[in-house]
């Protein structure tokens, strides 16, 4: 699966409704609701618990783009890849393990020191849904 970078999404307009965004993941063919947008914060990470018992690293970044990729670093074994730093590498998003600090692209999931490595990356989405006051 490929990460799907998100956009930045517009604030409430009509004041009897609260706008709210869901943010999904790709699994297979259906889409799976992980939490609210809101949630997020942006350069921070997120841990996701799939159905299946699998777990996602999910990041927003502070342009409104989101990221999700396995949260397990291939280098320690440990699931800890949501609580990386965040930055930028030749204008590419990336989390620095917390571990080891191996750094990982986000959109890709190719380890930037190890070309030989990467992690899984998904497809991610922002949908929208609207709740009445």
């Amino acid at each position: 699966m490929t990460t799907d970078p998100g956009t930045t999404y517009p604030e409430t307009t009509d004041p009897e409704t609260t706008d709210v965004f869901e943010v999904q993941l790709r699994l297979g063919d259906d889409w799976f609701t992980v939490c609210d947008l809101s949630l997020l914060m942006p350069g921070r990470g997120a841990a996701v618990l799939l159905p299946d018992g699998r777990q996602v690293a999910l990041f927003l970044d502070r342009a409104g783009r989101t990221y999700a990729i396995d949260n397990r670093d291939p280098f320690s074994g440990a699931a800890v890849l949501s609580r990386g730093l965040t930055g930028t590498h030749q204008g590419r998003p990336f989390v620095a393990s917390p571990l080891l600090k191996q750094r990982f692209d986000l959109e890709s999931g190719h380890c930037l020191d190890d070309g030989t490595v990467r992690v899984a990356t998904y497809e991610v989405r922002a949908a929208w849904k609207e709740v009445l006051d």
